[in-house]
């Protein structure tokens, strides 16, 4: 029996028989092998596809925002789903209290609704936003903080970290602060990237229109090099002159990765979206996403 869907990344299809619905989706990462489904081993993906099957009674394929790492969580992911109209309930939120029974704790549909043909989970982002947690605290993490949160044994300037973190700040070449994909760009808005202190707390704040693969933990590993003192601005900001991944930067630890958010354009302005977004992004296979 094949999965009901659209095609890939297409819009859902009303006469055709299918309801799309965005999922909004949160996670603790640290036992899952990443979002994107793998043989074998347990992830985001294949556990929402298995149960969320099996709640509708029909095969379904997920297309997401962003696919996560191993180890790295959300609060904030979105996918989508077509499905066949008469499986959907008139209220499609009423699936995520039958949901919860059979999902495990670790993951959460928080919400589900009925979502534009034109509506891409991936396509139709404008951007993702990302935090990163860790703490300098001599005794390292707070025990129910433990799993998202990075101890960090040196002090940090945050000063100098937010001051060199605006100079990576447009549209550049990240290629040096990302794991290269055959085929695609490594050329992105970096929107946002703050820092902010509260006691031993230190939180990093990114947004960008996407990420490519390990972009946001290789920049928050280059700017640890910075707040401890062993390197400097100029030398962030000539990282962006490199044309391959560097050596130098460091890949922060997974676990204080955290997708807080996604957003996306007003409905009319989906399509348009989706098209300006295919035109500099290659289509990637399992659950659409693109970090």
């Amino acid at each position: 029996m094949n999965p009901a869907h659209a095609e890939p990344n297409e819009p859902a299809v009303a006469d055709g028989g299918l309801v799309r619905l965005r999922l909004d989706v949160s996670y603790d990462g640290t036992d899952f092998s990443g979002w994107a489904r793998q043989r074998g081993l347990r992830t985001v993906c294949g556990e929402l596809e298995e149960k969320l099957g099996a709640v509708l009674r029909t095969p379904v394929v997920l297309t997401v925002a962003g696919r996560t790492d191993a180890g790295v969580h959300a609060t904030g992911q979105v996918a989508h789903v077509d499905v066949p109209a008469e499986l959907v309930p008139d209220e499609p939120d009423c699936l995520v209290r039958r949901l919860a029974r059979f999902v495990a704790e670790d993951v959460r549909i928080t919400a589900i609704t009925r979502a534009p043909a034109e509506f891409d989970a991936r396509f139709s982002a404008m951007r993702r936003h990302y935090e990163y947690r860790l703490t300098t605290a001599p005794f390292g993490a707070e025990p129910l903080r433990a799993r998202d949160t990075v101890a960090h044994p040196r002090a940090l300037d945050v000063d100098a970290m937010q001051a060199a973190s605006a100079r990576l700040l447009g549209l550049h070449d990240f290629a040096a602060f990302c794991k290269r994909r055959e085929g695609a760009t490594t050329i992105r808005e970096l929107q946002r990237f703050d820092w902010r202190r509260d006691g031993d707390l230190v939180v990093a704040s990114v947004s960008a229109d996407a990420f490519c693969w390990s972009m946001v933990r290789s920049l928050v590993g280059a700017l640890l090099a910075v707040g401890e003192g062993r390197r400097d601005e100029e030398w962030l900001a000539s990282l962006l002159h490199e044309r391959a991944r560097s050596s130098a930067v460091l890949v922060a630890p997974a676990h204080g990765l955290c997708l807080v958010g996604v957003d996306y354009p007003p409905d009319d302005q989906l399509g348009a979206r989706n098209l300006t977004t295919r035109e500099t992004r290659s289509h990637t296979e399992c659950c659409g996403g693109t970090t």
